[in-house]
């Protein structure tokens, strides 16, 4: 059985008073029967790792370098992160692809060197509308799982998440059959390039407004094995309920 996960990615939001909502999440949620992770700027990480510390709560990072060192200015190496007590990053999400250009391969080098400081590493992948609606979403989300995924996958390792990019922060939402469709096909590529035992056990997650009227349903789709949270993810009441869907 796959433990759901509800991961919230909290992007360019947030100072040192938004710990408090982590504190209410805990409050709602004590002992949640979901893995609860949060992914706060990279500000914040070392500061919700204290908070986090006697909470079941783990936290991640947005990014992460594909070198572990060097004259990269602004960046954030994995072993920084790993350094603040981070247990998880998110690597290659739709913003990331979109305005910085980042490509399959670079996600690629980024999962690997994630793995190399010993973070779970959160591998998005998703169509954008025009894509979507040329039918070719199954072609795209193939090739980024082929192209962002290093051979040495496994179920502590990694975990992917499906965002279709035209519902990220618009409040749209395909249907459950098309959440489905893709997360039976993500869990079918998955099987035949790992192999059954992998294959079956890396958690997949739907990403694209999940909101606390939704988690519940779309949590029951095949193949849905937790949230990957926006906005819904950055208030605790919010947040709270979705875990508690979960």
């Amino acid at each position: 059985m796959r433990r759901k996960i509800a991961a919230g990615n909290w992007k360019m939001n947030g100072l040192r008073e938004a710990l408090r909502e982590v504190e209410g999440l805990h409050s709602a949620n004590p002992n949640p029967d979901c893995e609860v992770i949060i992914c706060p700027p990279a500000t914040l990480i070392r500061s919700m790792v204290k908070t986090c510390d006697t909470m079941n709560i783990n936290v991640g990072g947005q990014d992460c370098h594909e070198n572990s060192s060097g004259a990269h200015t602004g960046d954030i190496s994995a072993e920084m992160l790993a350094d603040t007590g981070a247990t998880h990053a998110i690597l290659g999400h739709s913003e990331r692809r979109d305005a910085y250009g980042e490509s399959s391969t670079l996600v690629r080098a980024k999962t690997r060197a994630a793995w190399n400081a010993g973070l779970v590493a959160i591998v998005c992948v998703g169509e954008t509308l025009e894509e979507r609606e040329a039918a070719n979403t199954l072609d795209i989300v193939g090739g980024q799982l082929a192209g962002s995924i290093p051979d040495a996958a496994t179920a502590e390792n990694l975990i992917v998440a499906y965002e279709p990019v035209w519902a990220i922060g618009t409040g749209k939402t395909p249907t459950l059959n098309d959440i489905g469709e893709v997360h039976d096909f993500i869990r079918m590529r998955l099987e035949r390039r790992f192999g059954e035992g992998v294959g079956r056990s890396v958690r997949i997650l739907y990403g694209g407004s999940m909101k606390p009227e939704n988690a519940a349903d779309i949590a029951a789709v095949s193949n849905v094995d937790g949230g990957l949270v926006g906005g819904a993810s950055l208030k605790a009441p919010d947040f709270s309920r979705i875990v508690a869907a979960l």
